[in-house]
């Protein structure tokens, strides 16, 4: 029978050598985390200050792209000019692309990831593509092929006059503070708006203030799911994505990722929610399919009944 190994005042010494050790592993480790929460913060206070004390709309733009770019390897700032998102600051490029950037007007319609933040006023990720960012903005950041960006919508009296488009290793939670919480009063797609599917019995439609708060939560969290699982389709079947829009078949390109989504909206929002509206059919027409419904292929099933 095999004996223990012997405890040896080396063995011993060893032993607490490496509790110690442990412990003073542990200890550092939560020093350094509490340093570098100390440190975001005081970053982000200090980027509050300059912002509250920028007088006008260039120097906020400035202080803006400063503090964000210390959360991600670049970040630019866009101001919302009716259909066009105009260029104001960027970071994390070389001198003369900054300046061509101040110069750059992207039509929202040639830039799905910005026109998607800028419609539902929530942050939006995609993969860097043509049709996600537009080729201007791809070409002027050098952005690769397999770059991942998070644009973040600065909302404002219910409105969308800038964004804050970070991408690389982006610590969302940090950008997100600077550009302001979303806010969460009243649905991004009214209800009473939501057309019913054709050839189904109509649903009871009611205006958003007529409908319980328990039952406005359950909109909104459907809502959530809708649009997080449709930016998850842009940012890892990138590629399916471009190719469905390219053959006009994207429910083809990405069956099993809509198929997955459906099955999941329906047994989730669906149940005991009659005034449910299929908030999934509707990203996906319009965060993928641009608004044309026949880029989602002749098989597509259609709303959710």
């Amino acid at each position: 029978m095999a004996s223990s190994a012997p405890t040896t005042p080396l063995r011993r010494l060893l032993e607490e050598r490496l509790t110690q050790l442990s412990d003073e592993a542990d200890a550092l480790y939560r020093e350094g985390r509490e340093r570098a929460r100390r440190e975001t913060a005081e970053q982000l206070n200090q980027a509050a200050r300059r912002m509250r004390q920028a007088a006008e709309a260039e120097e906020l733009a400035v202080t803006l792209a400063d503090a964000a770019a210390r959360f991600a390897d670049g970040a630019a700032v866009f101001r919302i000019e009716g259909e066009t998102a105009q260029g104001l600051r960027i970071r994390g490029v070389g001198e003369e692309a900054a300046e061509r950037f101040q110069a750059l007007r992207i039509p929202l319609a040639s830039a799905a990831a910005l026109r998607g933040a800028v419609e539902t006023r929530d942050l939006a990720t995609a993969a860097a593509s043509a049709a996600e960012l537009s080729a201007e903005m791809m070409e002027l950041a050098g952005h690769a092929a397999d770059a991942r960006v998070t644009v973040f919508p600065l909302v404002a009296r219910e409105r969308v006059p800038a964004l804050l488009y970070c991408w690389g290793a982006v610590q969302t939670a940090g950008a997100e503070l600077l550009a302001g919480p979303a806010p969460a009063a009243a649905p991004l797609v009214q209800i009473a708006a939501a057309p019913a599917p054709e050839g189904t019995p109509e649903r009871k439609r009611k205006e958003w203030d007529e409908l319980p708060p328990k039952e406005q939560k359950v909109h909104l969290r459907a809502q959530r799911f809708a649009r997080v699982r449709t930016a998850e389709m842009r940012l890892r079947e990138g590629r399916a994505v471009q190719a469905g829009r390219a053959h006009r078949d994207l429910y083809g390109a990405l069956r099993a990722s809509i198929d997955t989504a459906r099955t999941e909206f329906q047994a989730t929002f669906f149940a005991g929610c009659p005034s449910m509206v299929d908030y999934l059919h509707l990203e996906l027409l319009r965060s993928l399919a641009n608004d044309d419904a026949e880029l989602l292929g002749k098989d597509y099933p259609g709303p959710l009944v």
